[in-house]
């Protein structure tokens, strides 16, 4: 989707440019309303395809959201009393493991739904993996045994969320923006995909596959 969103910011910078040439031209042949009308529908061109470009720039690592898919698949194995380890699989190939304190797995979500005139920039609900945490079933445990949280979020120069937030014309844009988080208990060694729809995250145990030799 960030592809899109490139190609046509080039498309309309590289028109804008042709428009601005056609302005000038004209001005120079003291055409003034021929000059106008092209030299301002290439300014207008030309924010679109900054528009278009910084969007394609914050929302790199978002994925977009069209039906239930997997967002991640975790292998996890208990390594003590409340503690295990997450081997992370991500879809693009990447893999992390966390050492994680608690009972339970908790995987939480960013979801952006944009409004349709956005749609028609090409950009669709979106969402990105946020956290990977550990959860305590009882309430005291919560409070008083260790936490630990780990980031799922690939690095980015700019942040969709920050920038819709911070920007008149992007918060224009945007319809919606929640968090989905979802849970599992661990008490042996498991498979889990993290999978998210229109509704949200859930997780969904699968068959166990063999780590890899060096894991741990």
């Amino acid at each position: 989707m960030s592809e899109v969103l490139f190609f046509a910011a080039a498309g309309l910078a590289l028109l804008s440019l042709v428009l601005v040439a056609a302005g000038i031209a004209a001005l120079r042949r003291r055409h003034w309303i021929s000059s106008l009308g092209s030299t301002g529908t290439g300014a207008l061109l030309l924010s679109l395809a900054a528009l278009a470009a910084t969007l394609g720039v914050s929302t790199q690592g978002y994925r977009a959201l069209t039906h239930e898919e997997v967002a991640a698949t975790v292998t996890t194995v208990p390594s003590g009393p409340a503690q295990f380890q997450a081997y992370v699989e991500f879809p693009d190939g990447r893999s992390e493991s966390f050492a994680v304190s608690g009972n339970q797995l908790l995987v939480d979500a960013h979801i952006l739904k944009w409004h349709p005139l956005a749609n028609v920039l090409g950009v669709h609900t979106q969402y990105e993996l946020d956290r990977l945490a550990g959860r305590y079933v009882e309430i005291e445990d919560e409070r008083s045994q260790p936490r630990t949280v780990h980031s799922l979020k690939e690095e980015k120069p700019m942040d969709l969320f920050h920038l819709a937030r911070r920007y008149t014309i992007l918060a224009f844009l945007v319809d919606t923006e929640y968090g989905s988080a979802t849970y599992i208990q661990v008490d042996r060694p498991s498979r889990f995909q993290i999978r998210v729809s229109t509704t949200g995250l859930l997780i969904r145990e699968v068959g166990m596959e063999p780590l890899e030799s060096g894991e741990g």
